[in-house]
This record gives C-alpha cells, structure tokens and sequence, in this order.
C-alpha cells in the first residue's frame, strides 16, 4: 500500500512538473508570437549625412517605399560627422533584429578602415550587406577655356609638366580625391592635390579658375556643361553616363584600369536573421525597379545599383583589393 501511495505521488508530482513547464513556456513565447512576423514595429534606416544632400534624399525616397511595402513605417535618422563613421559605429552597437539599419557608402565600409588610424568597428565583421541602392561615376572637368579638348591632350602637358595642373577634391580621403589618384597612377602623371571643405567650394573655385581641374558628380557640373563654362573630358564609370552621353568613359579614352564609382548600399549587424535580411533585400530590389524610384535616382546623378547580398558582398571584396593599395600609396589620413 505504501508503495503504491509513493508511485501516485511521483506520477502526480511528474504531472505538476510537465504543467509549470508548460506555462513557463508558453509565458516566455508570448511575446514572441504577440509580436508577429517582422516587422512587428517601426523600423529606423540610419543615415550616415546631415539632411539634404544626395545620401539624405535617396534615403528618404526609399524609407518611404520600404514603409509601404513592409507594413511598417521606416524612421530616417540622419547621423553625420567623422566620415560617416559616427553613423556606422552606431548601428554596428545596434540589436541584431532588422529594426535599425544603415545607409553604408564606399566610404564606411571601405575607405575609411585605411584612412582612419582606428575604428570601433569592422566594417566586414559587424555588418551583413543586404543590398546594393545607388552607383554614381564622377566626372574629370576642367574650365572650358582651357586648351585641352580631350584626355589624352590633357595627359600629354602633364607627363610634361609634372606638379603644374591643380586637381581640386571634395576633400582628403573622398571618392573624388581617391578617384583622381587612380586616374594619376594609371595614366603616369602627377597633378598637385588642392583638397576642400566638400564639392561646392571646390566647384566655385574651379569655375574661377583658381584651380585647373576635378573629379565630380555629373548631377553638379551638369549646369555648367550646358552654359559652356566647364567641359568634360571623361567619366569614371564602366559605361557611359546618362547625364553625359557624348562624353566618354576612361577606358574609351584610353586608360582601362580607371573604373571606379561612388555607391550606397544597405547593410544590417552582423547576426540578423536570415530571413530578415531575405525579406529586406527582396523589398529594396523591388523597390530599386519603380519606374519613379529609378527616375529619382536618375535626377540625383546616379543609377540604380542591384546586386543582391552575396553579390554585394563580393562586390565590397573587389573595393578592397582596389582602394587599399591606392590609399596607401597617396599616403591620405584623416586622423
């Protein structure tokens, strides 16, 4: 009798045991299934610029459209400074749970771990790339009273005349300043470096003809092309650029290893879900193919980049190989 009373006790203290657990389990994944499917809340796209400019605009267009798409509304948080380090520092910091993104650029996730002595990030281990937005080639420029009517009359009074031609930058270590070196290295000339405090002053300075030349972005000199106060000789892209149809590309100009372009591209932490990142690339590639979204890029200088996350990874690997050797060699720091 005493044995069958102890089998009932531990039968019902083995059933007592499997009920707590069950509600323990149930109490700790109802939030979890509360919460849905992602998104279950508003999502935040960290942009790595004050309001305003080119990266400002794109990332407005697109937290719009995301907003649409993912059922959820797509916060702008505009967070300059530092190269767009300070932005991306952030988001690395941030919950692995595709609620805070970031507007990568050539810089963050490229350049700037060459440029900067350190930084409290690794752009290739705490980041997953979800996909490609933007690319946007740069045009060289120069004053068009100047004598040069093409590259090669250009290359050949420099090769000469080592050091005379200015060549003015956004400033140290941007695309333009790193696009120019790449320009120098493979066409075997040296042109005397002016950097400034962003693309405006530069462009001021070389419609007054303070300095001889720049790398910029079609969407700024476009103007002064068409009033005749700047002519283009050549753009950096792989192919001709839209803005600039009769100009042509370095490589049809002469010099196949000048290929490079300034781009955008959307990246999460490193450990977001699979699926997330699946959900997110999916709806920025479809957005990436509205006719008015590509419109928009249109108007802005650039063109709608669309590589996918493998692809955009191998992409980033090949902007490596690239900038690291010119960087080093131009010898430019930032800190």
């Amino acid at each position: 009798m005493h044995r069958l009373v102890a089998a009932l006790c531990r039968r019902a203290a083995g059933v007592v045991s499997a009920l707590v657990a069950a509600i323990a389990g149930a109490a700790v994944s109802a939030p979890a299934a509360a919460e849905g499917p992602y998104p279950a809340k508003p999502v935040t796209f960290v942009i790595p610029a004050p309001p305003g400019g080119l990266t400002d605009q794109l990332g407005r267009v697109l937290a719009d459209r995301l907003s649409e798409r993912l059922g959820q509304r797509v916060l702008v948080d505009n967070r300059g400074g530092a190269g767009g380090n300070l932005a991306t520092e952030f988001v690395a910091r941030a919950a692995p749970d595709g609620y805070t993104l970031l507007m990568g650029t050539q810089g963050t996730h490229v350049a700037n771990q060459y440029l900067y002595k350190s930084l409290k990030f690794d752009p290739t281990k705490d980041f997953i790339p979800v996909h490609t937005l933007l690319s946007i080639s740069t045009g060289l420029v120069l004053k068009a009273d100047r004598p040069y009517r093409t590259l090669k009359d250009l290359v050949a009074y420099a090769r000469q005349n080592p050091g005379k031609l200015s060549m003015a930058s956004a400033g140290n270590g941007t695309s333009s300043h790193l696009m120019s070196e790449l320009f120098q290295r493979a066409a075997g000339i040296k042109l005397l470096h002016v950097p400034y405090k962003g693309s405006t002053p530069a462009l001021t300075d070389l419609l007054s003809g303070q300095v001889d030349l720049s790398l910029d972005f079609p969407a700024s000199t476009l103007p002064y092309i068409q009033a005749g106060n700047l002519r283009a000789l050549a753009v950096t892209g792989p192919v001709r650029e839209p803005l600039l149809p009769d100009v042509p590309t370095m490589v049809e100009a002469g010099y196949p290893d000048v290929q490079a372009i300034a781009w955008l591209g959307m990246f999460v932490p490193a450990g977001t879900p699979r699926p997330v990142v699946d959900r997110l690339q999916a709806e920025v590639s479809r957005t990436l193919q509205e006719p008015d979204v590509v419109a928009t890029i249109r108007r802005l200088g650039g063109n709608a980049f669309n590589l996918d996350s493998a692809a955009f990874a191998a992409f980033i690997q090949s902007e490596h190989d690239k900038w690291k050797t010119i960087i080093e060699q131009s010898g430019a720091r930032l800190d």
